[in-house]
């Protein structure tokens, strides 16, 4: 697996925020079986930055925590043998990885949102990206039954992990 960073801000995570990005990530893909060796983009940003983004890409005039970009259409969500020509076409050659997907952190949420929820940063910051690699895996939480699954899958992740409130 490669996960590529990039850190547009100046926040100083009291962890290894790469290790630990890593450490989810890999746990994750893992655990969901996912079948290919893949490449992951990891962006860190600020407030006016994710607006700008979530603006652009969703219409949405405001900052949020994370926004998750799937490169690969699933017929159902976590349904990986069935990605065929996508597989081809998210294929690096100078990786061998399949492109999964990018994932872009607002920094100075998941500062408020730890404070918000009362849980360390540690555990904001590895929820974001659960949350973010089940959407690249093709989940989703738009509908009622959807978003009770998922938010079920990020706790037992979570859970499995040892990374709790």
């Amino acid at each position: 697996m490669t996960l590529l960073f990039e850190n547009e801000t100046e926040t100083d995570f009291p962890f290894d925020y790469k290790a630990l990005a890593n450490e989810v990530i890999s746990y994750i893909t893992e655990r969901e079986a996912f079948p290919y060796e893949a490449e992951i983009n990891l962006m860190l940003v600020d407030e006016d930055a994710i607006r700008e983004i979530n603006r652009e890409y969703r219409g949405i005039d405001r900052p949020t925590d994370v926004l998750s970009f799937p490169l690969l259409d699933y017929p159902a969500p976590g349904a990986f043998d069935s990605v065929g020509e996508d597989v081809i076409n998210n294929f690096n050659p100078d990786t061998g990885e399949i492109m999964l997907g990018d994932i872009i952190l607002c920094a100075p949420k998941i500062y408020a949102q730890a404070e918000e929820f009362g849980h360390s940063v540690k555990r904001e910051f590895a929820f974001l990206i659960v949350h973010s690699m089940l959407h690249l895996f093709g989940y989703d939480h738009i509908e009622k039954e959807e978003a009770a699954y998922m938010e079920k899958k990020q706790k037992e992740i979570l859970d499995e992990m040892k990374i709790q409130r």
